[in-house]
């Protein structure tokens, strides 16, 4: 005989009171059955997809990118501190702005009775897509004090797609 459950859970003073019914939902159940069996397999390895986000998030580099459009054009932004521009590689198709890059990182530290040398390396990928057409022939790239900066001007025939809707107030 299966054992017998409460249709009204008990809670023991001092004790919050979980109500969820588990076994009205048996894919999350088991959802979160598998995330603990993963991230308890994965337990040791720092960038492996099933890790923490907070632990994935402190390892991985994952530059801060800001997009704004005006009438005439697209500017993107992104914060890559201490890359050179020699290890950034920005390419343009149709709808989609990607930026790719490796960062490289060394420190050295010397004192009188110690060495330490850390390095970390990693790579990145952030791709934007982009809601309308640009002049590819156009596009131009700046890189300074650590700030990639994207300008895509619009084209003709997107400016002149671009209609403007009138707000009424009741």
């Amino acid at each position: 005989m299966a054992a017998k459950k409460d249709v009204v859970p008990k809670a023991t003073p001092g004790t919050q009171l979980d109500v969820r019914r588990e076994w009205e939902y048996p894919f999350g159940t088991f959802q979160r059955d598998m995330n603990k069996l993963f991230d308890d397999f994965f337990g040791g390895f720092e960038l492996s997809p099933w890790a923490p986000v907070e632990r994935r998030l402190a390892t991985a580099f994952i530059p801060h990118v800001d997009v704004s459009e005006t009438d005439k054009e697209i500017k993107v932004s992104a914060e890559l501190p201490g890359m050179d521009e020699k290890d950034i590689d920005v390419s343009l198709t149709r709808d989609t702005l990607t930026i790719k890059g490796e960062k490289k990182e060394e420190k050295e530290d010397t004192g009188k009775d110690y060495y330490k040398m850390e390095r970390s390396y990693g790579s990145f990928t952030r791709s934007v897509p982009l809601p309308v057409e640009v002049d590819t022939d156009k596009v131009q790239a700046t890189f300074k004090k650590g700030v990639l900066e994207i300008t895509l001007p619009k084209t003709a025939k997107a400016i002149q797609e671009t209609k403007k809707i009138a707000i009424k107030a009741k």
